[in-house]
């Protein structure tokens, strides 16, 4: 943005216009946090500024220093011309009103389970599938990327030590920098390897995992925002499920007894239903996903 240009826009509702008119023309596409232009600038702004991210209108008619002009004229320029998520312009992201620090070395948080985990829909009030969150004494994460679960996990199930995994060494100096923002290092450890590998052992109450399961044909065509994210977090081979089956495979193993595994797969259910016909999957619905999380209790998988 042009200094005369940042010097015509003055106020929050001015920024906020002109964002949404820059994000509009240059058709950029949402989906890490935000499903509209309006919605990612409010938020791109707030963020920004160090403003509540809820509720944009309180500050719409705020004036702006010289100096906040020009740091949300850079950004929005930014978003445009890198098709970057917002999200990584600002190193932050929000689950279940959460913040997490992010980068380019995690994908954007953005999975179903926060709300599941967070509501009590898997311990507590709720569908109650493991019974009282207080008894639950050991949870882990597959492929934990930024953490985010883990740390959500940690807080719903006070009582529980969680175990995060991720084969990416960069994704995991992200988790741990999350981690310890939360001050829960004690609570939380982390891991890295493949799946179960660096495990020894142990089994656990609860297993929670967002894996990669975008299919092939999908990979190629995706839009420059999600090009930006590790490609490693998001491929799930030829039909998106090959990481899901090893963790199928894997997870009885894994589990201890009146335990179970919540798993976000996308849209591979009539796949993976006709694949595993003995296994009786529960699909959890949330406020924005239908059929995209299953949950499995561990006498179900043999």
């Amino acid at each position: 943005m042009s200094k005369d240009l940042a010097k015509d826009l003055r106020t929050i509702r001015d920024f906020l216009r002109y964002a949404v008119t820059e994000f509009t023309r240059a058709e950029l596409f949402f989906g890490h946090g935000a499903t509209n232009a309006l919605d990612e600038a409010a938020f791109l702004i707030l963020e920004a500024l160090s403003l509540p991210i809820d509720d944009i209108n309180p500050w719409l008619d705020a004036r702006l220093t010289g100096a906040e002009r020009e740091r949300l004229g850079d950004l929005i320029a930014a978003r445009v011309k890198t098709r970057k998520p917002a999200a990584y312009l600002v190193n932050k992201a929000y689950i279940q009103g959460l913040p997490f620090y992010v980068d380019e070395r995690v994908i954007v948080p953005r999975s179903f389970i926060g709300e599941l985990v967070s509501h009590g829909h898997v311990g507590g009030e709720e569908l109650d599938l493991l019974g009282d969150p207080n008894e639950i004494s050991s949870v882990l994460d597959l492929c934990t990327g930024s953490g985010c679960l883990a740390i959500l996990a940690a807080l719903a199930f006070p009582n529980a030590e969680v175990h995060g995994v991720d084969i990416s060494p960069d994704a995991l100096d992200v988790a741990r920098r999350n981690v310890a923002d939360y001050g829960l290092e004690d609570r939380i450890m982390l891991h890295q390897g493949d799946l179960f590998g660096p495990l020894g052992q142990r089994r656990f109450d609860l297993i929670i995992t967002n894996p990669p399961y975008v299919d092939a044909e999908v990979m190629e065509t995706l839009p420059p925002e999600f090009q930006a994210e590790p490609s490693l977090a998001l491929a799930g081979g030829p039909d998106g499920l090959d990481i899901v089956r090893r963790i199928l495979a894997g997870a009885s193993r894994r589990l201890n007894l009146g335990g179970g595994i919540l798993c976000e797969i996308g849209t591979g259910r009539e796949i993976l239903e006709a694949e595993y016909p003995h296994l009786h999957f529960f699909w959890l619905d949330t406020e924005e996903s239908e059929g995209e999380v299953f949950w499995l209790p561990a006498e179900n998988l043999g």
